[in-house]
């Protein structure tokens, strides 16, 4: 058994962050996701607050679970009244779990401002609420919210609410900085208080609103918490929970806690981008650890020094977190980034040739005229295979024109005026030149369905790539509607996903290399894998 255990609160805290809202399939998904993980508590929902929660542990009962104890989350019992007649604690009892978690006040003011209510009563509704599920043979876990702004005000009573919670059979005392206001020397220092009155294991439960969450929950570690409540990808109200997916790798890689696997930690990046993808949330690239960028390197130093020790600008192997490091090439390359992820990319360049330097004075002349590669790699990949004297092109431009028009429609028409853009696309393909027209509801579209149209008849497999994201950046703000644009394409196969850039003062050239690029690229990957 791990010394410190793992509670994910993502299907209850993290649905509560703006813009998130999980079905009960989501769910159910999800928690499957946390158990492969290896988190020991998954807190499912509050089956006393809605009808979704209700329904998600009733199906919640036919799920597998190999490594995860499914948790219903609650409140104490309503002032003045009874815990075997709060219809909140009878939920609870009656979810199919064997651990329960209730949380209570232990601030001073938040029980005479917010409850309204004497602090003796609030600690009866604690002790008679734990006493009730404990009764009814549940685990019972108990969130004293507010008990680090609590304890500075009131550290007595704070103390106290934890001293009637033990003493009634809670199992787990988890201190919750709620408002997220906390600095962590004085987190440390309120666990080491709490620690002197209470005979039972603590938990930390932190929110972000300082970005101080993970920092306060490793140092609540430190001074001696044995539960860290969590989400993944800090999702949660306000500015978020406390990040599992930088606790987890910090508490084993860094503070030798070994809360899972090391075949379950390789799994942290792919289960942080599955919950995003299922909360419809685009993956945060910045992330610590798990995110797109965590490894990425851009500097032409920071490059050359990975070249000769792998960690020399990272603090930790990537892989063991199931992520991995990028080259970027920018403008702040040096040739060793070129060569790096030439080598990268299974094409050969002498260290001491030339070939290199040209393509990097090539990389850094583009980037001068608004071109950007560090998150367009297809378009870099193309520009080394370019740069060899025996590569063909799958096809090339002759010419294309594209005609936007404007339509007065018959009076009829609820609406008596319409936009028509129309391309024509010459491309050569080996000795054959075809030429095409089609419309489209803006003259990029037109573009792509002109260019597909025709090369469609010599690569019909072209029909499974999809323009999946379409990015306009104006460059140049001051010189107005003459400024210089860079359109960044994102395109995928199903299966995988690339990237493509182009730049020119003219939106639609722009539109139309980047558009090239992602076609180019797709077809040269094909052919390579054949």
């Amino acid at each position: 058994m791990s010394p410190v255990q793992l509670y994910d609160t993502t299907l209850r805290d993290g649905t509560q962050r703006e813009g998130i809202s999980l079905s009960v399939v989501d769910k159910l998904h999800i928690a499957q996701k946390l158990d492969e993980l290896g988190i020991h508590f998954i807190e499912g929902g509050w089956p006393g607050s809605n009808p979704k929660d209700v329904e998600f542990f009733e199906k919640a009962k036919q799920l597998k679970l190999a490594n995860s104890v499914l948790v219903a989350f609650g409140s104490t019992r309503r002032p003045q009244s009874k815990a075997d007649k709060d219809a909140n604690l009878i939920a609870l009892a009656g979810a199919g779990v064997k651990v329960a978690t209730i949380v209570g006040k232990s601030s001073e003011r938040q029980v005479s401002q917010v409850l309204e209510t004497t602090l003796d009563e609030n600690l009866s509704m604690i002790a008679d609420s734990i006493g009730y599920l404990k009764g009814r043979g549940l685990t019972v876990f108990f969130d004293a919210e507010h008990f680090f702004d609590g304890f500075k005000a009131n550290a007595g009573y704070a103390q106290r609410v934890l001293e009637i919670a033990a003493s009634t059979g809670a199992d787990c005392l988890v201190l919750c900085d709620t408002n997220g206001g906390t600095l962590p020397s004085e987190i440390t220092a309120a666990v080491r208080a709490a620690r002197e009155v209470a005979d039972v294991p603590l938990g930390i439960h932190a929110h972000n609103d300082s970005e101080l969450a993970v920092a306060n929950t490793l140092a609540a570690v430190g001074a001696g918490v044995s539960q860290v409540q969590g989400t993944i990808n800090g999702y949660g109200e306000r500015c978020g929970n406390a990040n599992l997916c930088s606790i987890i790798p910090a508490l084993k890689l860094k503070m030798g806690v070994d809360c899972v696997s090391d075949e379950q930690l390789a799994k942290l990046t792919e289960v942080a981008h599955y919950v995003s993808e299922v909360a419809n949330l685009i993956p945060d690239s910045f992330l610590p650890y798990v995110g797109f960028s965590a490894f990425g390197h851009k500097a032409g130093l920071h490059v050359s020094g990975l070249a000769k020790w792998v960690n020399s600008y990272q603090h930790i192997d990537p892989s063991q977190i199931g992520n991995k490091a990028r080259v970027l090439v920018s403008e702040l390359s040096g040739k060793k980034n070129i060569l790096y992820k030439a080598k990268e990319l299974g094409l050969d360049l002498p260290p001491q040739g030339k070939e290199a330097q040209r393509l990097l004075e090539q990389v850094k002349l583009l980037e001068s005229q608004g071109f950007q590669y560090d998150n367009a790699e297809a378009s870099f990949e193309l520009l080394l295979h370019r740069a060899k004297p025996d590569y063909k092109p799958p096809f090339e431009l002759v010419d294309f024109m594209v005609v936007v028009e404007k339509r007065r429609r018959p009076p009829a028409r609820k609406s008596l005026e319409e936009m028509l853009s129309e391309a024509v696309v010459k491309v050569r393909v080996g000795g054959e030149v075809m030429h095409t027209a089609a419309e489209g509801n803006g003259p990029v579209n037109a573009l792509d369905q002109a260019l597909r149209r025709a090369l469609l008849q010599f690569y019909p497999s072209l029909a499974q790539v999809k323009l999946v994201d379409y990015k306009v950046r104006i460059l140049e703000e001051s010189v107005g509607t003459g400024s210089s644009v860079r359109v960044l394409i994102e395109s995928s196969d199903g299966v995988n996903e690339w990237r493509t850039v182009g730049s020119s003062t003219n939106i639609i050239e722009a539109s139309w290399l980047a558009l090239v690029d992602s076609l180019e690229y797709w077809l040269l990957k094909q052919k390579n894998n054949r």
